[in-house]
């Protein structure tokens, strides 16, 4: 992703900013994972690890490498493991390269690949083939993204979020400045991502699609914060469902920090250096007041903190032969 790799790009407020995926997560991958007889828990690989939120949490294997193609990203993940105070665990270590060019790992000797945020920047052409070179038998590949964030307590506000993500008006909208076709890979929850045997026949099985997008909570009132119930799907379209995983409780400075992190609005601030200038704020402090506009007009007041739910979609498959 072109816009990380910048050297004006704040990796460190990127980190600090961004959910984090929580253990249940990851026990549904290793889980899947010991699915197969097969299974070994010697070398996991991150593609697109960025600052090495999701490779530190690669504890069950005894080396786990990161790779990302940013400069930027590896030097704040190096950082990141150097000032860390976690227990002796697997070896760790970070590479910059390529996803779909895995020359540093030989024939069948990775156990796990992971991708966190990163699957719909790649070469899916380029990259099938790779796994199936690399990865050993019962091995497992996990890819997964978080979608457009929504906020269950006010689904009101959830049409002016999509506004601000995906409209079209270049002065009032990120849209037109997502790097393609990544981000609409993205929000269309990998569905473009092709099946893994369709480029290498027979290589994968079982080949799956996992949605987390099921089941948000939606409060209610004053009671906003002791009665929640479950109503539905985000995208019922979606089979399958699963209830959310990635929910976190924000502050609306938190909230604010988690929107300046956006790739699309460091392209639009390139594209708009004046717009810091407006009256009102850049343009990601505009919506955030409208955010919060939003919420005041429910007659109740703006809370100090806010419910933020992201919609999870994996691809899943494991190393048949």
């Amino acid at each position: 992703m072109a816009t990380f790799g910048k050297t004006n790009f704040n990796t460190t407020v990127y980190a600090a900013s961004r959910p984090t995926y929580p253990p249940a997560l990851y026990d549904f991958i290793f889980d899947f994972h010991k699915g197969s007889p097969d299974a070994k828990f010697d070398r996991a690989v991150d593609l697109g690890c960025g600052t090495g939120q999701a490779t530190i949490e690669l504890t069950h294997f005894k080396h786990v490498t990161g790779l990302d193609p940013s400069e930027n990203m590896i030097h704040a993940a190096r950082e990141m493991l150097a000032n860390s105070d976690s227990q002796p665990g697997p070896i760790v270590d970070f590479v910059q390269g390529s996803a779909e060019t895995l020359d540093f790992l030989p024939d069948d000797s990775t156990d796990m690949v992971i991708a966190a945020q990163a699957g719909h920047w790649f070469d899916w052409t380029r990259m099938w083939p790779e796994l199936a070179r690399v990865m050993r038998k019962g091995a497992t590949a996990a890819f997964w993204i978080y979608s457009e964030f929504r906020l269950p307590q006010y689904p009101a506000l959830t049409p002016l979020i999509v506004a601000y993500d995906q409209g079209t008006d270049p002065h009032k909208s990120v849209g037109p400045y997502w790097q393609q076709p990544g981000r609409s890979i993205l929000i269309n929850h990998l569905v473009g991502i092709p099946d893994g045997n369709s480029v290498v026949p027979d290589a994968f099985e079982p080949f799956e699609r996992v949605y987390f997008t099921g089941e948000f909570l939606v409060f209610s009132g004053a009671e906003a914060h002791a009665l929640r119930w479950l109503v539905g799907e985000y995208y019922p379209e979606l089979p399958g469902a699963r209830p959310v995983v990635l929910r976190r409780v924000m502050s609306w400075d938190d909230l604010l920090g988690y929107l300046k992190t956006w790739s699309a609005l460091h392209t639009f601030k390139e594209h708009h250096p004046s717009d810091s200038a407006h009256p009102d704020g850049p343009l990601e402090v505009r919506f955030w007041k409208a955010l919060r506009a939003g919420v005041e007009r429910g007659g109740e007041g703006v809370p100090d903190e806010v419910v933020v739910e992201w919609p999870v979609a994996m691809v899943l498959a494991r190393k048949a032969t």
